[in-house]
């Protein structure tokens, strides 16, 4: 296997063969405990005018997101895991726009494959690769707002290398270096009604859940599908 270790939207762009577009804070681990909730199916896009729209035309969706890590106006739910394990959910279907993660799924457009990666479910991502054996693998770090490379992205991304290159990770050594870098954000008392610490312990629940999620399309529009892995 070829692993190439890509950042930004920049990555995005260039990744080829089965390209794993990753937002450990919080994209794609909010998505994953949307599943757990109960939602059936994610639309991620990166246009935030369409996340309106899409909510307009489906009421019965729920809105997620963010913009500069706060709850745009309208929305339903911030991109906070925590927030959606703490809340009382009926829909089926949830639109989700971020500043990272959503835009690295639409800047992908040479993949062959989309999956979204976190640390929740690393361990997916990993036994659906050994089972498919793809002969080049992207992983894309989106960092903060595609702006910078940051500590959770590539040390998922990393985690990910090493686990199908058969070295060994040091995965509290991992939590520990994001909690003194750039996962210090979550532990600033100012900054716990957006950033809260619980989303810290969320997000980095390793291997919490069993399954990947891949992107497809339905008229014109992505959507995650959840696979059990």
């Amino acid at each position: 296997m070829d692993i190439k270790i890509l950042q930004l939207i920049e990555g995005a762009n260039v990744a080829t063969g089965t390209t794993v577009i990753i937002d450990v804070f919080r994209a794609f681990s909010t998505a994953c405990y949307a599943f757990e909730k109960g939602i059936s199916k994610i639309i991620p896009v990166g246009n935030i005018e369409l996340a309106y729209q899409l909510k307009k035309d489906n009421p019965d969706a729920i809105l997620v997101g963010e913009r500069n890590e706060q709850k745009p106006k309208g929305f339903d739910f911030g991109n906070s895991p925590s927030q959606l394990v703490n809340a009382l959910i009926t829909a089926k279907t949830m639109i989700h726009t971020t500043s990272s993660g959503t835009q690295g799924i639409a800047g992908a457009v040479n993949a062959n494959e989309i999956l979204t990666g976190s640390f929740v479910n690393a361990g997916a991502i990993v036994r659906y690769i050994q089972q498919t054996q793809p002969a080049t693998i992207s992983l894309v770090c989106m960092g903060y707002a595609c702006q910078y490379p940051t500590d959770e992205d590539t040390l998922c991304a990393e985690y990910i290398k090493n686990e199908l290159t058969g070295k060994h990770n040091n995965f509290e050594k991992m939590v520990e270096t994001i909690q003194q870098g750039d996962g210090a954000r979550f532990f600033d008392p100012a900054k716990q009604s957006w950033s809260p610490k619980e989303d810290f312990n969320l997000c980095l629940s390793l291997n919490r859940f069993n399954f990947i999620l891949k992107v497809n399309k339905e008229n014109h529009l992505n959507f995650l599908e959840k696979i059990d892995i």
